[in-house]
This record gives structure tokens, C-alpha cells and sequence, in this order.
């Protein structure tokens, strides 16, 4: 069996030994669209997270059987050519919960906590100067007694709101399917939550609904030194808006997905004057080591029982 893997750099410096139990292994690093059909053009399986696969990369790889999406969504791959000519489309789900839950917290408590600006003090010798035993400029508050309202209460957003009712927050949730039914939490309208939660977490899938749903006007009903964090997919919050926010009023955002990965170096992200209230990390909340094993492992199992 010919396995190619596409992108083998998201996996980072995980095991990949699985994969050669299975087969014979050709491993890419990366692979660019104008690389894509000649990497994958004697391939029996290949194993993609980013890289397009279109009707025409199939039928020109006449060995290919599976495609695996390292990943949960499969918008990557054009799934009806893929029916059409008899080739199995597998993903993985559920193998990063832990590790985006975990990167919510942490997120939260870089901003709350103004943890950047209080590392450097010590580290420039601010604090050392003094004299004084503590430094209370950057007020941060308790997440207890808080309100917290999260967009989407799948897998991923049930456990924050685990996390945050174990903190003390009173948590909120708006279903952007409109079939979430839970006792656990309070459900709410959107409206509602953004005017009235300090803390706004979003772990929704990017859809019909989802799409551009935090724009400029939604944004400016949140409450003064709300916390936005968007672990859900870049497009759900309009950029724009963030970056002209910032400078406006004293919201917080923690954005870990983007409309365009990598983020363009022309990003109004990047230009913001009140920089100490946006914290972006590239797209790293499903990579724990544990995550990235998981993913490995699955995609592995998806072959082995699929072929």
C-alpha cells in the first residue's frame, strides 16, 4: 500500500512509525497546490490536513482508494467528486477537545491577568526599582461570580462550560444550529449574551450560520472589559471590526483561528495601538503533544480498517 503523506509538518516532532506498519510511506513536509498532483500521483492513500483536493487531483491518481483528513473538518477535500469515483473520504474527530479547552483557560488568563505586562516589569527590572513589594496598575478580576457565555456548546464548548461552572461562573450558551438542548446551562439569545457576559468563548464550526456572525455592530454591544476568545474557526469574528474595536473600547480579544492562515502580514490585527488587549497564537489549541498523538493514531486506524 502507497502512502503519502501531505503536510506531515503539522504533526510536528510526533512518532509517525504507525504509518509504515501499514504500507509504504512517502512523507512531504509540505506541499504546495502546484506540488499536490505530482506527490499524490501513485498514491493508494493520502493523508492531508490543509492541502486542497479537487476532482481533478482524483481522477488523474488512478491508484487512490482513501483520502484522510488529519482533521475534523473535510472542507478540503471536494467530497462529491470523491463519491462519485469510488474513493473513501475519512477524518478524525474529538482527538483535540482536551487540548482546545485547555488553550481556552489559557487564553483567558494571559488577558485577565495582563500577564505579558507583568513579566516584563520584573524581567526589565521595573519592579526591581520600586521599592514597593507589589505592583497593582493592571487590575485583573476573579472568573467567580462571573458570567460566561459560549457560542456553540459542542464537545469542546460543554467542557469550558464545565471548567468555568467549577471556577464559580454563572455560564450561558447560544446554539448556532438551534437544536442544542440542555438542563446543565442556561440557554440564551446571542443578543443577550454578548450585552451581558463578561466572558464570550466561541468553539462553533464556520457554516451559512456562523459566518461574519460577531461584525462591527454585534461587537459594540458587549460590555466594557468584556473578553471575546474565538478557539472556534477564523470568519466567525470580522477582523476588521476587532482591529477597529480595540482602539475604541476597552473589549479584550483572544483570537487563535483566522479568516486566512497564516495571517497576513496586512492584517489590521497587526497594526492595533492597544496591542495589550489582543493575544493571537497561530492556530496552536489542537496541537498538545497528547492532541497530535491522538490525531496520528486515528488516521492510522482509519486506514487500517478502511483498506
Amino acid at each position: 500500500m502507497n502512502i503519502v503523506l501531505l503536510d506531515a509538518i503539522t504533526f510536528g516532532d510526533s512518532s509517525l512509525e504507525c504509518f509504515s506498519k501499514l504500507g509504504s510511506v512517502e512523507i512531504f513536509q509540505t506541499t504546495s497546490s502546484e506540488q499536490t498532483q505530482e506527490h499524490i500521483i501513485n498514491a493508494e492513500v493520502i493523508v492531508t490536513n490543509k492541502v486542497v483536493i479537487t476532482k481533478e487531483h482524483m481522477q488523474n491518481a488512478k491508484a487512490l482508494k482513501l483520502i484522510c483528513v488529519a482533521a475534523t473538518g473535510t472542507n478540503n477535500v471536494d467530497l462529491n467528486a470523491a463519491k462519485e469515483l469510488g474513493i473513501e473520504v475519512k477524518n478524525v474527530a474529538g482527538y483535540s477537545t482536551d487540548s482546545v479547552i485547555q488553550h481556552t483557560f489559557s487564553m483567558l488568563f494571559y488577558l485577565i491577568g495582563h500577564s505579558h505586562y507583568y513579566d516584563e516589569i520584573v524581567k526589565s527590572g521595573t519592579y526591581s526599582k520600586s521599592g514597593v513589594f507589589t505592583d497593582v496598575s493592571k487590575p485583573f478580576f476573579e472568573v467567580k461570580g462571573k458570567k460566561w457565555g459560549i457560542i456553540g456548546l459542542g464537545a469542546i464548548g460543554r467542557g469550558v462550560a464545565n471548567l468555568a461552572k467549577a471556577f464559580g461562573a454563572e455560564v450561558f450558551y447560544y446554539s448556532t444550529s438551534g437544536v442544542n438542548r440542555t438542563e446543565d446551562f442556561s440557554r440564551t439569545t446571542l443578543e443577550k449574551l454578548l450585552s451581558e457576559c463578561d466572558i464570550i468563548t466561541i468553539h462553533a464550526p464556520l457554516n451559512e450560520k456562523t459566518t461574519n456572525l460577531l461584525d462591527y455592530k454585534r461587537l459594540c454591544t458587549c460590555k466594557d472589559g468584556a473578553v471575546v476568545l474565538n478557539l472556534g474557526r477564523g470568519g466567525i469574528i470580522n477582523e476588521k471590526a476587532v482591529a477597529k474595536l480595540i482602539d475604541e473600547k476597552n473589549i479584550y480579544f483572544g483570537l487563535d483561528v483566522f479568516e486566512k492562515e497564516p495571517l497576513p502580514l496586512e492584517s489590521p490585527l497587526l497594526s492595533v495601538k492597544n496591542s495589550e488587549r489582543l493575544y493571537m497564537t497561530p492556530h496552536i489549541a489542537w496541537t498538545s503533544v497528547e492532541a497530535r498523538e491522538k490525531l496520528i493514531a486515528s488516521v492510522c486506524e482509519n486506514i487500517r480498517t478502511t483498506l
